[in-house]
């Protein structure tokens, strides 16, 4: 079996843009997701709409805000995420 590559770079409306999207390492990451117990949780305001700062609450980073999305099926966080949502958190 072949690997894929760990991350891609690509021009997306003029900027150079790096991404592990689609990649074994993000597939792989997905996967471990998915085997962990997640709680529910209720978004409260002043979170809404704000993955980053969902993300850097509960992992200690908002660069984990991706797995937030990825856990509770957020395509996108301005219309996904809003004052009363239930959250999975793992």
């Amino acid at each position: 079996m072949q690997r894929k590559t760990l991350m891609y770079t690509l021009r997306h409306k003029g900027k150079l843009v790096t991404t592990s999207v689609g990649s074994d390492s993000y597939e792989d990451s997905v996967i471990n997701l998915s085997n962990k117990k997640a709680s529910p949780g209720i978004l409260p305001a002043g979170y809404e709409h704000r993955p980053d700062l969902i993300s850097n609450l509960f992992f200690g980073s908002p660069q984990s805000w991706w797995i937030l999305c990825e856990l509770n099926a957020v395509t996108d966080p301005f219309e996904g995420l809003n004052v009363g949502d239930e959250l999975l958190l793992p």
